[in-house]
């Protein structure tokens, strides 16, 4: 009988690459997920408000989600069919489009991309380049948009775009996102440059934006500085596209992050949470007239994973099917909103980011966050940074968290940040 190393982490030093990263801050063997709660080898339960950086807005393994892939797979349904028409697709197809497309006025074609989300960015920013006949794209600071080399030119963090070992990250221009230049109007700025023949910036092909920057310390942006890169992009014959795939799919409190902003972008990413259960599963909201792909002119050997589809198909008739899940997610963002003024009441100078259920305290410094951080797991809660410094301390609970879980989560927050500042305290006397 094979000896049990189920707690054991020395296999992972000695064989796993040294690009894991979430391990270090919680070293760990975890072995069960159930809802808000994810279990270890030793027993100990966490309270999880990480959610596979929003990949888990349901939670961990939804029963109505698992039954129905378990009768999937029981039945010998499809599995893997490249693109192929199968019933899984056909059902995810009709159901995105009466609950979520139909109700919203929405008319996109639905790309299937490879199975993460920066596959979804690839095909927005080649498409945008083949509609337009041109090649700069607009980002902005703080941006983060993956780590394939498309969309790591994308992305703003200096530590992720060292990771292109000196590849091209060319034909970007980023410029500031909402507040990034204090109380200067970076919508102005952007557009004078734009206007400015003589500024050196190439005509854009696209503005890609997320609405509120998940990995960049959850700066949100406003409705009116939204609908004016909007303006701009259709002034200059770019196309505008919106990064949702951490904001969006209920994290903000409804179905997309934007739905009451008054926008109507040319693409829409989607990951993360678009499976439901965290399979792998992304895709591009096209509009019609800009899907002037040729056939296999854009593909990948796992586009389109039937397992999501099923699982997507449950999670849009289980939440999306009238507005109480919105309305709860929109309760808890307010508790979550009042919890956490008070916690950035305790540290001098702190503020509060984000917007709904994607909210976060920027305590200004890197290395108290990461303390808090540490201390929480500690104490049996999972909760990352975030930021161009790991400055902010980032809540990206499960939606689905019961209001209890979720209370207790916040108080085991709460603690840890009294311990660090009273620390800092004690150690500035």
């Amino acid at each position: 009988m094979a000896t049990d190393t189920s707690a054991d982490t020395t296999v992972f030093e000695r064989r796993e690459s040294q690009a894991r990263s979430y391990c270090r801050a919680f070293p760990t063997v975890f072995t069960k997920a159930s809802g808000s709660i994810l279990s270890d080898a030793e027993g100990r339960d966490y309270i999880d408000f990480l959610a596979g950086c929003s990949s888990l807005n349901y939670g961990h393994n939804d029963a109505d989600m698992k039954a129905a892939l378990i009768d999937h797979i029981s039945r010998d349904g499809v599995t893997h069919g490249l693109d192929m028409f199968t019933d899984a697709k056909a059902a995810f197809l009709e159901t995105f489009e009466r609950l979520i497309l139909t109700p919203r006025g929405m008319d996109y074609k639905v790309m299937m991309t490879g199975p993460t989300g920066t596959n979804a960015v690839e095909a927005a920013i080649k498409l945008a380049r083949k509609v337009t006949g041109r090649r700069n794209i607009v980002a902005f600071t703080n941006a983060f948009h993956g780590m394939t080399m498309g969309s790591l030119a994308l992305t703003g963090n200096s530590g992720k775009r060292d990771g292109a070992g000196g590849g091209s990250l060319a034909d970007v221009t980023h410029m500031p996102f909402e507040n990034a230049m204090g109380d200067n109007d970076t919508l102005e700025y952007i557009e004078w440059t734009l206007d400015n023949p003589s500024s050196g910036m190439d005509a854009p092909a696209a503005f890609i934006v997320e609405p509120v920057q998940g990995e960049g310390g959850l700066n949100a942006a406003s409705a009116e500085w939204l609908q004016g890169i909007q303006r701009l992009a259709r002034k200059h014959g770019a196309l505008f596209i919106i990064d949702d795939i951490q904001a969006g799919i209920g994290r903000t409190g409804t179905y997309f992050s934007t739905e009451e902003f008054g926008l109507d972008p040319d693409m829409i990413t989607q990951a993360k949470s678009f499976s439901g259960m965290g399979l792998p599963f992304a895709a591009l909201l096209i509009k019609p007239e800009h899907d002037i792909w040729k056939p296999a002119e854009h593909n990948g050997t796992f586009r389109g994973n039937n397992h999501a589809f099923v699982t997507a198909r449950i999670a849009l008739e289980k939440f999306w099917s009238d507005d109480r899940f919105a309305k709860d997610v929109q309760r808890k963002g307010d508790y979550l909103h009042q919890r956490l003024q008070g916690i950035a009441a305790m540290v001098p100078g702190a503020t509060l980011k984000g917007r709904g259920m994607m909210l976060g305290v920027d305590v200004g410094d890197g290395e108290l966050a990461s303390q808090i951080c540490a201390t929480c797991f500690d104490n049996g809660l999972i909760i990352e940074t975030s930021g161009a410094h790991d400055e902010v301390v980032k809540v990206l609970a499960p939606l689905t968290t019961p209001d209890e879980i979720f209370t207790k989560g916040l108080d085991i927050l709460e603690a840890a940040v009294a311990a660090a500042t009273g620390k800092n305290q004690i150690a500035a006397e």
